[in-house]
Parts: C-alpha cells; sequence; structure tokens
C-alpha cells in the first residue's frame, strides 16, 4: 500500500525541481526527503524521479502519483475544512419532534432565527406524539423534543430545559353568566359543560385534571374535540366550556370570549429535551438557546398585552 505522505513528500519534490528545494520547504533534511522517495519508489515498485543537470524531474509514475498527490492533498483540505463548519456548528442536521401548539409560536420563529445565522445546518422537523415525544430523543431518533411536562420524573440520561409557562384560560360563549368577570374562579366551573380540547391522556389533560382536583371537582366533558380551534367552535355553539391553554389561542375565534383563571391557574410547564451527552458546542444547545431567547420573547409579549 502506497504511504500518502510520501507521496505529498514526492508532490514537495516534484513542485519545487529539487530535493534540496523541498527539503527546505518541508523543514526536512535533504537526506530524509531522499529516503521518504526512495522507500515510496520500494512501495511503487517502480521509479519516480529521475535526475536533470543539477535536478531532478518526474517520471511518468511520478507524475501519476504527484497528481494523485494533490487530490487527496485537496481532499484532506475539504475535510479539514467540513469538520471544522461541523465542530463549530456551521453545518449539520437538527433532528426536533414538537407537538402542535408549540409550532407557531415557539418553534417557528426560533427556526427562523437559526436558519438566518446557520444557513448550512438542515434541519428536520416533525410534529410528535402528543402524549410523549420523549422517547424519540432517548433512542436517538430525535435531538430534541419540544415537551409539556412538569419539572422532575424524566429518565437518566436527558436534560431539560425550560422554556416557559403556559398558562390556560376558560373560554366561554357570549352572553355566559361568568361572562362579566375578568377573572373566573376555578370552583365556579365546576357545574358546566366541559368541552375537551386535548387528548384525554398526558400531560396537557394532567395539567387541567389536577387543577380541577384543587378545586373541588371533577369536569364532566359533553364533548371531546382533542383540538383548539374546534373545541373553540364548539363554545362558541354554546355547547359546552373550554380551558385552552394560552398557546392555543393565538386565533381566537369570534364569538367566544377569554377569562383568565385563579384558585388555582392550571399552568402546563413546556420544555426543550435533549440527551446530556449532547456536546455543549453542538447545534443541539445552539438551537435550544435559540427556543429560550424566542419563549423569553413571547412571554414579554404576552406581558406587555396582558398590561394594555
Amino acid at each position: 500500500m502506497l504511504d500518502v505522505r510520501r507521496m505529498q513528500v514526492l508532490r514537495a519534490v516534484v513542485t519545487s525541481g529539487s530535493v534540496t528545494a523541498a527539503a527546505a520547504n518541508l523543514g526536512y533534511t535533504p537526506s530524509a526527503v531522499s529516503q521518504q522517495v526512495a522507500a515510496l519508489e520500494k512501495q511503487a515498485g517502480i521509479a519516480l524521479l529521475e535526475r536533470v543537470g543539477r535536478g531532478v524531474q518526474p517520471t511518468a509514475a511520478g507524475l501519476l502519483l504527484t497528481k494523485h498527490a494533490d487530490t487527496i492533498s485537496r481532499f484532506v483540505a475539504e475535510a479539514e475544512t467540513e469538520l471544522a463548519d461541523l465542530q463549530a456548528g456551521r453545518t449539520g442536521r437538527l433532528t426536533i419532534r414538537y407537538f402542535a401548539t408549540a409550532g407557531a409560536s415557539l418553534v417557528a420563529p426560533a427556526l427562523a432565527t437559526f436558519r438566518r445565522e446557520r444557513p448550512g445546518v438542515q434541519v428536520d422537523l416533525k410534529l410528535a406524539d402528543p402524549e410523549d415525544p420523549l422517547p424519540e430523543v432517548m433512542r436517538g431518533r430525535a435531538d430534541l423534543a419540544i415537551v409539556v411536562r412538569p419539572p422532575h420524573g424524566f429518565a437518566e440520561g436527558v436534560r431539560l430545559v425550560h422554556l416557559l409557562d403556559d398558562p390556560y384560560r376558560v373560554v366561554l360563549p357570549r352572553g355566559h353568566r361568568l361572562a362579566g368577570k375578568p377573572v373566573v374562579e376555578l370552583a365556579d366551573l365546576g357545574d358546566e359543560p366541559w368541552v375537551g380540547s386535548e387528548l384525554p391522556i398526558g400531560p396537557c389533560f394532567e395539567v387541567v385534571s389536577q387543577a380541577c382536583a384543587a378545586a373541588g371537582f371533577s369536569p364532566s366533558f359533553v364533548v371531546q374535540s382533542e383540538d383548539h380551534a374546534t373545541a373553540q367552535g364548539f363554545v362558541a355553539a354554546g355547547v359546552g366550556i373550554s380551558l385552552i391553554p394560552r398557546l392555543g389561542l393565538q386565533s381566537p375565534h369570534p364569538d367566544v370570549l377569554i377569562r383568565e383563571i385563579r384558585r388555582p391557574e392550571p399552568i402546563r410547564a413546556i420544555h426543550a429535551v435533549l440527551r446530556e451527552a449532547a456536546p455543549a458546542q453542538s447545534i443541539v444547545r445552539s438551537f435550544v438557546e435559540t427556543l429560550r431567547q424566542t419563549a423569553g420573547d413571547h412571554q414579554r409579549d404576552q406581558g406587555t398585552a396582558g398590561q394594555g
């Protein structure tokens, strides 16, 4: 097998025109350069240089190996550049799993910012199983997942990054008996017919059911829509009331009223989950930081809107 390093020494000799000049350029002694070329000739089984006057010139075999050495040098340089880009997070592939209401308000603006900063990174986005996308991360099928979870109970080997708290709001039909209240007591909804806006299992449903339990009742669902927009439609038609997280109310139905809730206020905590082994400088952590900034901007905007 031909030695790549010796091929580069041959290339230096052919390019400079002499063993002495090549040695000076490489920082070797002329004797060391001659030994490297001689060893390469032994590997190739054919002469690679021939003496001409005080210098040397390549044989046909020497030209052939010089050409390939030049190609190898270019490939190595390209590989080093691409590796540096990958290490710096300028290139690579990022696989993200997210749930619907986090998509428009968090993931979309974060992705737009991330792509402006790192246009060479390929991002694979997929709507996750709303019940639990965590296994996707744990099994290595996703680099990052946006989840709704309490800040405990996660498996080892994953890192949990809090993004924002998303409070629930009560959605009422116009003319409802509680329409005049700016803030509704959760206990006052105990006797109401309820329209479900989410899957009747999983962390989002648990947030609502636990808050209702703390208020002393279990909601009576007359409709399970599993969709925020559809739930608003049922409420607007007077079928019942619904609790919907604030992120799910970016496009409110014109025939419903939205009120804050207290005692207690149901709040779902939204987190990013990534493997603990993700390198500190990786594009995964860079995207998480972008998500955190986007979430902070969103909460500040919501606070300003609430003050207005």
